[in-house]
């Protein structure tokens, strides 16, 4: 797949998953912008500008993880003959894909207990990002998403996955960071608008839509690591 359609494809996942991101990070903004004015001028700008400086971070994060994992997968891919490496790491890649798929649309949950394999980082973490609470300015802010970016999430392992076939650590970091923005609209809008988003959360036709789009994508991607579609090599 080209680059600009591997970046394209990766933001339409994090756009998609959205519906995941309501439910699971709802609770996380909520208690993030706790500490922010209830009123006064300025309020709504102040707020905006909170809510940008969270997701910075957490995007600052996921662009991390990604250059990570790009640079493991071309350090395997070193250790093996170019053609298996790639249909290693793709293959594994998909399969995430289509488990994310079978996830968000409520099929199936494997990816649950790849998230409680990521807990034992997370209970490291949070304590500190519990220091920061409440919030009281902007540079809390971008530390506090820095630190929720690394929350174990199946939606985010599934990516950081594809990351490593991307090619090296900075395409890893520019698919997670094109994953990262297609997830902004969503979490920008819970919090937001969280009250009136939450319906979304409990629509069955919503999440089964974008986990049968994400599945279909995996199904792709799994094609083209076989060899059924794209250039023959």
């Amino acid at each position: 797949m080209p680059v600009e359609g591997t970046l394209a494809a990766a933001f339409l996942v994090g756009l998609l998953g959205g519906v995941h991101c309501l439910g699971m990070c709802g609770g996380i903004v909520g208690a993030l912008t706790l500490g922010l004015p209830a009123q006064g001028a300025g309020r709504a700008r102040r707020t905006l500008a909170y809510h940008l400086a969270y997701n910075l971070g957490r995007i600052a994060s996921y662009g991390l993880l990604g250059a990570l994992f790009g640079g493991l997968g071309l350090l395997l891919a070193g250790m093996l003959p170019v053609r298996s490496a790639q249909t290693l790491l793709q293959g594994l890649a998909a399969i995430l894909l289509l488990a994310l798929g079978l996830y968000l649309g409520g099929w199936w949950q494997g990816l649950v207990r790849l998230e409680q394999a990521g807990a034992t980082v997370w209970r490291r973490l949070e304590p500190l990002g519990r220091r920061l609470l409440p919030i009281r300015s902007l540079s809390a802010a971008l530390l506090a998403g820095g630190l929720w970016g690394w929350l174990p999430c199946g939606l985010v392992y599934s990516v950081l996955a594809w990351s490593a076939v991307a090619g090296g650590p900075g395409e890893g970091a520019a698919l997670m960071l094109a994953f990262g923005l297609g997830t902004l609209p969503v979490m920008l809008a819970t919090g937001l608008f969280a009250s009136r988003l939450a319906a979304l959360t409990r629509s069955r036709g919503v999440r089964q839509l974008a986990g049968l789009l994400v599945f279909a994508l995996g199904a792709l991607l799994l094609f083209n690591a076989l060899g059924v579609v794209g250039p023959h090599r």
